[in-house]
């Protein structure tokens, strides 16, 4: 659905972009990881064709992005960062003002919202002023709008920031929803968890460039089944066994407490995007959870 080849977008001295290249399959839930500024939302934006690239290949639903933008942009759905909903206006209204620009009628706009806001049960909220919602219903309006053209791909950039822990599972499970509908998903975020438990594939990015790629559980075997977070001088770090019992050695050696834990898939987020694993034993130091 989605392929991306050598693609490069510079701003000035700082390259954004440095040579991607990136497979999504069709149907796939996929992860786009990376610290901030590694080139997610910039991927994300030339995709949708927000930004022009310098030079490579984008294409979508097999279409050069580049010869025909207003047939990839229909279909493509796009859920930003920042919220861009109209506080001013209803949900119907907000929801009536995209269906207008993806020229549908007036028949299937009703259609169309009726479904995407039971999608997202919003049902009882069509008349509602949108500055009277929380931030979990206008995240929740912002994927039905997003939807509500058809999209055959969904781009989801950070769509839980800010959304308390609550609120942020219930959007997994629309995600979920959405994605098991047939729609391509691919998501941003800076919470490792929920990439860990919505994609069916990660890739990380750093500095413009794919390091690694993979399902979940493929990637965070590259760094052993075991990890024990120690706090020393240096602050806090973290090592990795394959063996439970090497660990539990581990712990009875060192002159500080050690926790003993499952790698999970923010161990591997932490080492591919710049810190230091080393040996056998792949210690990782300065391990900050965020």
């Amino acid at each position: 659905m989605i392929k991306i080849r050598e693609l490069k977008k510079s701003y000035g001295q700082i390259k954004a972009l440095d040579s991607l290249d990136l497979d999504v399959a069709e149907g796939e839930l996929f992860a786009f990881l990376g610290p901030n500024g590694a080139g997610k939302t910039t991927t994300i934006r030339i995709l949708t064709g927000l930004t022009r690239f310098d030079c490579g290949a984008a294409i979508i639903g097999g279409i050069d992005i580049t010869k025909d933008p207003l047939k990839v942009k229909s279909l493509c759905g796009l859920v930003t960062q920042h919220n861009n909903l109209d506080g001013e206006l209803t949900v119907w209204e907000n929801l009536d003002i995209h269906g207008r620009l993806y020229g549908l009628s007036a028949k299937k706009r009703r259609e169309s919202f009726k479904e995407c806001l039971a999608c997202v049960e919003m049902s009882d909220r069509a008349s509602s002023l949108v500055k009277t919602l929380s931030g979990g219903l206008k995240r929740r309006l912002m994927i039905a709008r997003a939807l509500s053209h058809g999209p055959k791909v969904l781009f989801l950039d950070e769509p839980t920031a800010g959304l308390d822990p609550a609120i942020r599972r219930r959007v997994w499970s629309l995600i979920k929803k959405i994605n098991l509908s047939g729609v391509t998903v691919f998501l941003t975020t800076h919470y490792i968890e929920e990439a860990e438990f919505l994609a069916g594939r990660v890739a990380f990015i750093n500095r413009g460039r794919l390091v690694e790629s993979g399902v979940p559980a493929s990637v965070m075997e590259r760094f052993g089944q075991w990890a024990v977070d120690c706090y020393g001088q240096n602050g806090l770090s973290t090592s990795f066994f394959e063996d439970r019992l090497k660990a539990a050695e581990f712990i009875r050696s060192l002159e500080t407490e050690g926790t003993l834990r499952r790698v999970n898939l923010e161990d591997a987020f932490l080492a591919l995007t710049g810190r230091r694993v080393e040996g056998g034993a792949a210690a990782t130091e300065g391990h900050g959870h965020n």
